[in-house]
């Protein structure tokens, strides 16, 4: 198997644990609205939860090991492709037809950025040196686009939301290019011992990799659909931009190659939205009940609290009735 292939494998394996860790979440969150950390600890359903996020967190680091970052982040997407069927499995409904075309859309995209964005198993890393400059321009934009703006509400300013989601994006990209460095770095067999490269940009990774967190769930408070479609795409531009220009990362196919890739990324971000956008359609008779986390006096946002996708996907998921458990009939 070609390191390409394995990468893709990695990340398809990842995706899959990231979306059924969230729908565990999810459930989890209804079943013990107000519980304190103590029951949850107490939950099996909990440490089930957390073992599969940390699962996948490693599979998508084994999967920076082997593919490059052009062809690795962009795969995230199959988080939310994974998360449409184990969402209406978990729901017990059945998938609508605007999630399917947005599955399609996004997989179809994938595809084409498989043919281009293949390259070999990754042996070049950041220096130390260009590691803190990328640090210090990330948190310089990051800076830009979640400090308050001085008149947030003018006509050309952009949706708070939508600050921190691509905040958020941008972000998790970078973490994910300096993993691949300490990874690349860490497995080096000419070097028996990591050294302070390895030390300090590892520190980097965590605190990117929290800050990009942080910045999600502040981005999901003024709604899920839109800041979860630019936290999906932000984040493999970002890589990419490290990737292509610092990591020696190209394209294949020349100038075909470079058009394929462009629209690839449009129909694999219109799928994206598109499953950030899609909504399921309410059962009979539910019309005059309020949302889910809400009252009849302090109406909640569509988006927040019927989104199929952005729902499980949630950082701080609102109680919801308890539904069939995933191993029943829907």
């Amino acid at each position: 198997m070609s390191a390409a292939l394995l990468a893709v494998v990695l990340s398809l394996f990842s995706a899959v644990a990231y979306a059924a860790a969230a729908v565990a979440q999810e459930r989890l969150a209804a079943r013990t609205s107000g519980a304190g950390a103590l029951r949850l600890f107490a939950q099996g359903a909990w440490w089930w939860s957390v073992l599969l996020n940390a699962s996948a967190a490693l599979l998508h680091v084994a999967a920076l090991k082997f593919g490059p970052l052009t062809l690795i982040q962009p795969l995230g997407a199959l988080t939310l492709v994974a998360a449409v069927p184990l969402g209406a499995r978990a729901a017990g409904r059945r998938v609508g037809a605007r999630e399917w075309r947005g599955t399609a859309f996004t997989l179809i995209g994938l595809a084409a950025l498989l043919v281009t964005a293949s390259g070999p198993e990754p042996d070049d890393v950041l220096s130390l040196p260009e590691a803190l400059a990328v640090a210090g321009a990330t948190a310089a934009l990051i800076g830009m686009l979640a400090l308050p703006h001085s008149r947030p509400h003018s006509a050309g300013a952009a949706r708070p939301g939508l600050r921190y989601a691509t905040a958020s994006g941008v972000a998790s990209g970078v973490a994910s290019a300096l993993t691949q460095t300490v990874t690349v770095a860490a497995t080096d067999r000419s070097e028996p011992v990591p050294g302070a490269q390895v030390v300090v940009v590892a520190l980097l990774v965590a605190a990117f990799a929290t800050g990009g967190l942080l910045l999600s769930q502040r981005a999901y408070r003024d709604g899920l659909g839109a800041p979860l479609a630019v936290v999906t795409l932000a984040n493999p531009v970002a890589a990419a931009v490290i990737g292509l220009s610092l990591l020696g990362e190209h394209l294949q196919g020349g100038a075909a190659g470079l058009l394929l890739t462009v629209a690839g990324a449009a129909l694999a971000s219109w799928g994206v939205v598109t499953l950030s956008r899609s909504a399921p359609v309410p059962a009979a008779g539910d019309a005059d009940l309020p949302k889910p986390g809400g009252n009849a006096d302090q109406p909640v946002s569509e988006d927040a609290a019927d989104h199929p996708v952005a729902a499980l996907l949630a950082l701080e998921p609102e109680p919801i009735p308890l539904e069939p458990s995933l191993g029943s009939a829907p």
